[in-house]
């Protein structure tokens, strides 16, 4: 099998082609670097099944090249600041929904029927059933999250049009080795800087689970191999979940660190489309045989060793 795994050099990106590789497919990374270096990546460059280009999927006569002979399509790239999404409206609808098209429209031409989209838990907006299962109606509170359920929508119309199969994923916050941004990033960094305070945005009651890296693409390759309908959407995520307050102190203490003053900016919510609490209903793909082994604050743990031994 030969896949391309867009985004490759990213967080969850780079962990998966570590997997197809191990697993002997032939992988062809597709990233821009924007927001990652190659340095993930580097222990294959000698692997004669793996390749990598330094690509921007805005480039569609560039995609259309390189897609011919796949099997497979990991689409894992994307802008996936949803902080400043108010700040430029622009920047999801091109690099997420746009970008999801052209990977779409490359696979059309050069007939590679099979995609894994990296979705989010965003599109779900603040909805008012918990644990939130995948069939609930989809209000949305965030550009990024509009952005993901675009892409979504466009996959199913390629399947519907083009007889292509869907695999799409709605992720909690993702948390592991090589994590590259988010609240446990953050707060290791501002406590790294200054280890007596803590700026926490919101009020520190907003709640989420946390998902392991492995468990996260553990997840994704079972749902791959045993989901067989034409378009799949699967939540992946725990059955726990935590404030914002809890992660802090999880971090203060995996650092040693005692008598940190917590600052808070005030309001409920760190940002405008900053969910209060996203806690997604698993169930589906446990049905498949999936569990999540790694619990929330274990998880959390080993961001901030792995954090602290590579110090990035």
């Amino acid at each position: 099998m030969k896949a391309i795994v867009t985004g490759g050099a990213g967080f969850l990106g780079s962990h998966l082609v570590d997997r197809l590789l191990s697993e002997g497919y032939e992988v062809l990374v597709i990233d821009n670097l924007s927001t990652s270096t190659d340095k993930h990546l580097r222990a294959h460059f000698d692997d004669e099944k793996f390749k990598f280009i330094n690509m921007d999927i805005l480039d569609l006569d560039g995609l259309k090249r390189e897609f011919s002979g796949f099997d497979l399509v990991l689409h894992f790239a994307a802008n996936a600041d949803i902080r400043h999404g108010l700040d430029d409206t622009w920047r999801d609808l091109e690099q997420n929904t746009i970008g999801t098209y052209n990977i779409l429209e490359a696979m059309r031409v050069n007939d590679v029927k099979k995609i894994l989209y990296a979705s989010s838990a965003a599109v779900y907006g603040e909805p008012q059933t918990f644990p939130t299962p995948e069939d609930v109606a989809l209000v949305q509170t965030s550009f990024y999250g509009a952005s993901k359920l675009s892409g979504e929508a466009l996959i199913q119309a390629f399947c519907e049009g083009f007889g292509f199969r869907g695999w799409m994923f709605r992720f909690v916050s993702v948390v592991g080795e090589r994590h590259p941004h988010g609240v446990t990033f953050d707060f290791y960094h501002k406590l790294k800087n200054d280890p007596t305070r803590l700026e926490i945005l919101g009020d520190g009651t907003s709640r989420k689970s946390y998902m392991y890296i492995d468990d996260c693409i553990d997840g994704i390759m079972l749902a791959y191999k045993n989901a067989k309908d034409k378009v799949n959407i699967f939540n992946l995520g725990w059955e726990e979940y935590m404030n914002v307050n809890k992660v802090a102190d999880i971090i203060t203490d995996e650092l040693g660190l005692t008598d940190v003053k917590y600052e808070y900016t005030g309001g409920s919510r760190g940002w405008v489309g900053d969910s209060p609490l996203v806690h997604l209903s698993i169930e589906k793909l446990k049905a498949l045989g999936w569990q999540p082994k790694v619990s929330s604050e274990e998880g959390i743990r080993r961001t901030v060793r792995w954090l602290r031994e590579t110090g990035d």
